[in-house]
C-alpha cells in the first residue's frame, strides 16, 4: 500500500525524494528534449505554427507542460519544475541572442523565405520542398482575392509559415483558380489534343502558352502534361 500525502509537506513540495545529482540530470533531460522538440519543428516545417516563431512556440509547448505538471501532480517537486521553467528560458534566450548575432543560427532555426509564384508561374520544385500543395496555395491566393495566377507579380512562402502576395499590374492570362477546383473543375485538356488557337495554362505550374491547333505534348517549365484555357482577371487599378 502507498504511502499517504501529507499535505503541505514543504519538503516534499519543493524538493521531493530524489537525490540533488537529479536536478543535474532534469538539466541534461530538458536540453536533449528541446533540442530534439526543435529539430522535429523544423522537419515539419513552419505552416503548423503560421501565427508564431519556431522559439516562441517551443516556449509556449515546454513551459505549458512543465508548469501544468507541477501544479496537478503531488510527486512533481516545485524546485524541480521550477529548475526546468528556469532551463527553458535560458535556452530560448540563448538561441534569440544566436538568431541576433548570426545569420546562420536564424536560417536553421526559423528557416528561410521561399518564392513560390514569379510572374504568374508557380514554383513546383518550392512546393514540393516545403510540402505544400497547390491547393493550398491556390486557397491562399483566392483569400486574397485573386482569381487567377496571371494576377499575381510574385508571392512568397515566409519563415513565418505565411503567404505574402504581391499583385500584378496590369494583370496577365493566367492559370484560373476561382471557382476552387474542388467545386468546378476546369476543362482539362491532355498532351496534342485538338483546340482553337487559345492561349492555355498548364494545370501543374500555371504556365500560359499560344496553342496553335493543338495543346502542347509538355510544359517547358514543370513538364506538366495537362492544359486548360488560361483567363484573364478584370483590370482592379484600386
Amino acid at each position: 500500500m502507498e504511502d499517504l500525502i501529507v499535505p503541505f509537506d514543504l519538503s516534499r513540495m519543493f524538493f521531493g525524494t530524489d537525490p540533488a545529482l537529479f536536478y543535474l540530470e532534469i538539466v541534461f533531460r530538458t536540453c536533449v528534449v528541446y533540442a530534439y522538440a526543435l529539430l522535429l519543428i523544423r522537419w515539419v516545417g513552419g505552416r503548423g505554427i503560421a501565427q508564431m516563431s519556431t522559439v516562441e512556440f517551443l516556449l509556449v509547448i515546454a513551459l505549458g507542460s512543465a508548469v501544468g505538471d507541477a501544479m496537478f501532480y503531488p510527486e512533481v517537486p516545485l524546485c524541480q519544475a521550477m529548475l526546468v521553467i528556469t532551463v527553458v528560458v535560458v535556452i530560448n534566450k540563448i538561441l534569440d541572442i544566436l538568431i541576433y548575432r548570426h545569420r546562420t543560427a536564424e536560417k536553421f532555426v526559423d528557416g528561410l523565405t521561399a518564392e513560390v509564384v514569379r510572374a504568374g508561374v508557380v514554383n513546383v520544385r518550392t512546393l514540393h520542398g516545403s510540402k505544400i500543395g497547390k491547393s493550398e496555395l491556390f486557397e491562399s491566393l483566392r483569400e486574397a482575392g485573386f482569381v487567377n495566377l496571371g494576377e499575381v507579380r510574385q508571392a512568397y512562402l515566409e519563415s513565418s509559415g505565411r503567404f505574402s502576395i504581391f499583385r500584378s499590374k496590369p494583370p496577365q492570362t493566367g492559370l484560373p483558380i476561382e471557382p476552387a477546383w474542388d467545386v468546378y473543375p476546369p476543362a482539362m485538356f491532355g498532351p496534342g489534343t485538338v483546340v482553337d488557337d487559345i492561349s492555355m495554362a498548364c494545370c501543374e505550374c500555371g504556365t500560359v502558352t499560344d496553342v496553335l491547333g493543338r495543346t502542347p505534348i509538355a510544359c517547358p517549365h514543370c513538364g506538366g502534361t495537362v492544359w486548360t484555357p488560361a483567363t484573364l482577371a478584370a483590370r482592379n487599378d484600386t
